[in-house]
C-alpha cells in the first residue's frame, strides 16, 4: 500500500509585497471582491436586482441539494465519531498536548461560530417560526398560538442546532487531519489531495482556496451585517440619537443607512487592529470576555425571565426535535412551475388573465387563508361557490409556499453556514491540534448546539412567553428582527437603572462578538492566501481589514434604498458564494472518508502517517 500523497506545495512569492503569499489566489480574491464593491456602488440598482434574480433562480434548481448536504454532513460526523479506528486518532502527534484549555477552547469556538448569530436571533428566530414554519404554513395549527410554540422551536432547533455545528466541523476537521496529522498546509486544498494528489498543486488547488476565500469574505459579510444592525439598535437604545434609525409610518425604527457604515466603520477598525495582535491574543482574551458576558446575560433571563416555561420548553422541543430529526435532514420542498400551476387551475379559475394567475402563484408563506381570500381578484370572488374555490387554490399553493418558506429560512441558513464554514472551519482547525477525532466531533458538534438550544429557549421562550400572557402587548412582535432583543429587555426589566445597565452590557457583547468574527475571519482569509502559514504579515491583515469594511459597506449601500432592506443584497450574494462551497465540502467528506479507510489499513500494516519522522525509526 501507498503512503498517502503529502507533497502538497502552494507556490509563494520570495520577495516583494506578496512575499510569503500566493499571488495568484490573492489577486483573483481580491479582483473579484473589487468588481463586486465597483459594482455595488457605481449601479447599486442593477446590483441589487442582479443579485436577487440569480439568488431566484439558484434556489429553484438547487434548494433540494443543499438540504440534502446540510443532511448528509450531521450522519456522516455521527459515523466517524463512533467508528473505534477514525474517532480515536489525535489531529497531530501521539501523545501531543492541546495549545488551549478547554474553557478557551470551547470560548473561542462558540464565539466564532455563533456568537453574532445568537444575539441578533435569540429572541428573532424563535419569535419569527412562532409566526412561520411549515406546520403553520400548512395550516395544521394557527400561528402566534400557544400550540404553534413547539414547532416553532423544532425549526429554531435546526437552524442552530447539529446541522449549524456539522456544517462547521466538516470544514474544521477535514483541515486539520491534514495538517496536523500529515503536516500538510492548513488550506482549503489540502481536504482534497486523497481524492485529485498533485492536481491540488495547481489551477485546481488555486480555484478551491479562492472559492474558499470568497465564501468567508460573504460568510462573514452577512454576520457582521446583521451584527451592526443590532448594534445600531442597541446604541440608539442608549443615546437616542435620531440620525442612527429611520423611522417608518407604518413599521418600527430601523436602522439608518447612514448609522449602519458608521458603526460599521468602528468595528471594522477594531478587528483590524485586534487581528494585527494575532489569535493568541486578540482573539483568545475577547472570546473570554464574550463567554463571560453571556453568561451573565443568559443568568438575567433566568432571574427575571420565564425560565419554567423556558425549560418546558427545552425539554419538549429537545423530544420533538429527535423525533423529526431525519424529516428535517433530508425533508426538501420544491415549487411547480407556473405552467404546471396553471394547468391544475379548478375550472372556476380557468377565465383568469395571465397577471392574476401569477399574482397567485407568487403567494408567499406568511399570510393567512383570509388574507389570501381577501387578495384573490374580485371576478372570482363575484363566482358561485367562492369559499370552495378559495379553499382548492390555498391548497394548491401549499406547496410553493412551503417552498419559499424553506427558501427563505432552512436554505438560508445552510447557505450562511457553509459560506461561514471555511472561516469557522480553518479557525477550528487551527485552535483544536493535539484532540482526538471524537473529542472534536463531540466537543465542536454537540456541546455548543446544546448550549444554543438552552439559549434560544431561555431568551426566546421568555419573548414568546410574555407575548401569550399579554404582558407584552405586541411590543416584541412589532419590532425589528435586530431590535428584539432590547424589546425583550425593555418589557422584562422594570428598573430602568437595571435596564439601561444591560443594554450597555448587551452593546459590549455585541461589539465584542462582532470583532471576534471580524478578525478571526482577516486572519483565516490570510492563512489561506499563504499556503497555510500561521504566520499572516500584518500588512495583509490591514488590506483584508479595509477590502472587508468595502465590500459590506457596498453591499448595504446597494439595497439601502427608499424602503430598502439593507442586508437584502449581502445575503443573496451570500447565498449565491456559498453554492461552489458546498460542492467542495461534499469532496471534503468523499476524500476524508478515504483517508480514514486508508490510513486505518495502513495502521494494520503498521505504515507510519503521522507527521515527522515515526517515533520508533532508527537513528
Amino acid at each position: 500500500m501507498k503512503e498517502p500523497f503529502t507533497d502538497l506545495d502552494v507556490n509563494t512569492a520570495e520577495s516583494g509585497f506578496y512575499e510569503g503569499y500566493s499571488v495568484p489566489i490573492a489577486l483573483v480574491s481580491k479582483l473579484t471582491i473589487a468588481l463586486l464593491v465597483v459594482w455595488a456602488l457605481i449601479w447599486p440598482g442593477n446590483a441589487e436586482t442582479m443579485l436577487s434574480t440569480w439568488n431566484t433562480q439558484l434556489l429553484n434548481v438547487f434548494n433540494t441539494f443543499y438540504i440534502y448536504a446540510a443532511g448528509s454532513f450531521v450522519f456522516f460526523l455521527i459515523a466517524i465519531a463512533i467508528w473505534p479506528s477514525s474517532g480515536k486518532r489525535i489531529l497531530g502527534r501521539e501523545g501531543e498536548g492541546t495549545e488551549f484549555s478547554t474553557f478557551s477552547w470551547f470560548a473561542m469556538m462558540f464565539g466564532a461560530g455563533l456568537g453574532v448569530g445568537l444575539m441578533v436571533f435569540a429572541t428573532a428566530e424563535p419569535m419569527g417560526l412562532w409566526g412561520s414554519n411549515p406546520v403553520t404554513v400548512a395550516g395544521d395549527v394557527a400561528p402566534n398560538t400557544p400550540e404553534a410554540v413547539q414547532s416553532a422551536y423544532r425549526y429554531t432547533f435546526a437552524h442552530y442546532g447539529f446541522h449549524a455545528w456539522a456544517i462547521y466541523v466538516v470544514t474544521g476537521l477535514s483541515l486539520s487531519y491534514y495538517a496536523f496529522t500529515r503536516d500538510m498546509p492548513l488550506t482549503i486544498r489540502s481536504a482534497l489531495t486523497p481524492l485529485f494528489g498533485r492536481l491540488m498543486n495547481g489551477v485546481l488547488g488555486h480555484f478551491v482556496d479562492i472559492v474558499g476565500v470568497i465564501a468567508t469574505i460573504l460568510g462573514v459579510g452577512v454576520t457582521i451585517g446583521f451584527g451592526v444592525s443590532q448594534l445600531v439598535d442597541g446604541v440608539y437604545a442608549i443615546t437616542d440619537l435620531e440620525w442612527l434609525v429611520t423611522q417608518s409610518a407604518d413599521g418600527p425604527p430601523k436602522p439608518s443607512t447612514v448609522g449602519l457604515i458608521a458603526c460599521l466603520l468602528v468595528i471594522m477598525t477594531l478587528s483590524t487592529l485586534s487581528a494585527v495582535s494575532g489569535v493568541g491574543r486578540g482573539v483568545k482574551y475577547l472570546s473570554n470576555l464574550n463567554l463571560v458576558l453571556s453568561l451573565i446575560l443568559l443568568g438575567t433571563f433566568v432571574v427575571f425571565g420565564s425560565f419554567l416555561f423556558a425549560m418546558s420548553t427545552y425539554v419538549t422541543a429537545m423530544i420533538d426535535y429527535l423525533l423529526n430529526f431525519f424529516s428535517i435532514s433530508f425533508g426538501a420542498y420544491s415549487a411547480p412551475t407556473a405552467e404546471a400551476f396553471a394547468a391544475g387551475l379548478p375550472e372556476a379559475a380557468k377565465s383568469l388573465s395571465a397577471e392574476e394567475v401569477a399574482g397567485i402563484y407568487a403567494t408567499g408563506p406568511w399570510g393567512n387563508f383570509e388574507g389570501f381570500k381577501e387578495g384573490l381578484p374580485a371576478s372570482l370572488k363575484a363566482a358561485d361557490g367562492f369559499e370552495g374555490v378559495a379553499q382548492s387554490l390555498w391548497a394548491q399553493t401549499e406547496e410553493s409556499r412551503l417552498f419559499k418558506w424553506q427558501a427563505a429560512w432552512t436554505t438560508f441558513y445552510w447557505a450562511w453556514w457553509i459560506a461561514f464554514s471555511p472561516f469557522v472551519g480553518l479557525f477550528l482547525a487551527r485552535i483544536s491540534r493535539g484532540r482526538t477525532v471524537r473529542e472534536f466531533i463531540i466537543g465542536a458538534v454537540f456541546a455548543p448546539a446544546l448550549v444554543c438550544f438552552a439559549w434560544m429557549t431561555i431568551l426566546g421562550g421568555t419573548a414568546i412567553d410574555l407575548e401569550i400572557k399579554g404582558i407584552a402587548e405586541g411590543a416584541i412582535q412589532g419590532a425589528s428582527n435586530t431590535n428584539k432583543l432590547f424589546a425583550t429587555l425593555g418589557v422584562m426589566i422594570e428598573n430602568p437603572q437595571l435596564l439601561s445597565g444591560l443594554t450597555i452590557m448587551c452593546v459590549v457583547l455585541i461589539l465584542t462578538f462582532l470583532v471576534t468574527s471580524a478578525d478571526s475571519g482577516i486572519l483565516v482569509m490570510n492563512t489561506i492566501m499563504s499556503g497555510g502559514s500561521l504566520q499572516a504579515g500584518i500588512k495583509h491583515r490591514i488590506v483584508w481589514g479595509v477590502l472587508m469594511t468595502a465590500v459590506i459597506g457596498a453591499l448595504l449601500l446597494a439595497a439601502g434604498g427608499e424602503g430598502g432592506d439593507p442586508m437584502e443584497a449581502l445575503k443573496n450574494a451570500m447565498i449565491i458564494g456559498a453554492l461552489p462551497f458546498t460542492f467542495i465540502m461534499v469532496l471534503m467528506c468523499l476524500s476524508l472518508a478515504k483517508a480514514l479507510i486508508r490510513d486505518s489499513m495502513r495502521d494494520s500494516r503498521g505504515i507510519y502517517t503521522g507527521p515527522g519522522d515515526a517515533p520508533n525509526a532508527a537513528e
